[in-house]
């Protein structure tokens, strides 16, 4: 007996001992420290030591920084979210457009990232529109919900664009494809297309893939990450599943992915291809990339995919 009391309690405080690192590494991955205060490396490029710290003391990120801007005439655009915060964007018009795409870019990143996808937009003969996530960029805030609320970002960025255009295309990378699918049933938005490129299929998922960037199982941790994170934040975070969402998508999808891609796999891929409600949907995979920007790693590969969706 008092064998398994004493196992019993070395159990209980290595429970209470793994939710206080969940939850401080938890406030680590929401919470950005001002620009520049640290120099941000993906898992993938740390040396063994710098895991080591990481994953004893949590990551810390510096907040994305805008460092270059369109080559082509511009309009800045500032947006404001339901809690005050000022979101920046970029609206690029384009001489006889036929519609407006908008891109979201993914977990700390900002809209600098993926002019060339935009140039090539705007080739097509599309307006573009790129939003900096709030926490991100030159937008405001220092949290991020990898996804979740920045849906209202989408929305808002959605409205702004429809009092120019009435035909709108929406692309979104990683997180920003994950926002995509939350924010088209959540706030009914109508956009002609969707463009979802390496999205996550939960936010559980999302934290399994950083578990697997530095070699450490994916549960419990992956769960405990996610629990805090929501508690921290205010939603219940276990809760937020494109996969699921993705049935009330009903337009054009074409959903892209990189056979490399170590933070999404595969099988969260399928998940969310096979539930698109769209009638038209394509499914490109990227056999020479990772978790990276498509049009840049395989350009003529991804415009011959993108051309030909958009016809």
């Amino acid at each position: 007996m008092k064998f398994l009391k004493r196992l019993l309690y070395f159990l209980l405080i290595l429970f209470l001992l793994l939710n206080i690192i969940a939850a401080f590494h938890a406030w680590k991955f929401t919470h950005f420290y001002p620009a520049g205060a640290f120099k941000n490396k993906k898992p993938e490029q740390m040396n063994t030591w710098e895991k080591v710290k990481m994953v004893t003391l949590g990551v810390r990120l510096s907040k994305s920084v805008i460092r270059l801007h369109p080559n082509v005439p511009f309009e800045t655009v500032l947006l404001h979210t339901k809690d005050g915060l000022r979101l920046e964007g970029w609206y690029i018009p384009a001489p006889k457009a036929t519609g407006t795409v908008i891109l979201f870019h993914g977990y700390n990143a900002c809209k600098d990232g993926y002019l060339p996808e935009a140039y090539y937009f705007r080739q097509l003969g599309y307006n573009t529109f790129m939003i900096d996530f709030r926490g991100h960029g030159n937008s405001e805030g220092s949290t991020c919900t990898v996804g979740y609320k920045e849906a209202e970002d989408v929305k808002l960025t959605y409205e702004y664009v429809k009092q120019k255009d009435k035909h709108i295309i929406l692309w979104g990378m990683s997180m920003g494809a994950a926002a995509i699918i939350r924010a088209v049933p959540s706030y009914q938005l109508h956009p002609d297309k969707v463009i979802l490129e390496s999205s996550f299929a939960t936010l559980t998922d999302a934290v399994k893939g950083r578990m697997r960037a530095v070699h450490l199982p994916g549960t419990p941790l992956a769960q405990m990450l996610t629990f805090w994170g929501g508690v921290e934040q205010g939603f219940w975070s276990i809760g937020f599943k494109p996969e699921r969402d993705a049935r009330q998508i009903n337009m054009p999808a074409l959903v892209c992915w990189g056979s490399h891609d170590t933070r999404v796999t595969r099988e969260e891929t399928d998940l969310i291809y096979q539930h698109l409600s769209s009638r038209k949907k394509q499914l490109v995979i990227f056999t020479e990339s990772g978790h990276q920007s498509f049009c840049r790693h395989e350009p003529a590969k991804w415009k011959s995919a993108i051309k030909e969706f958009l016809r």
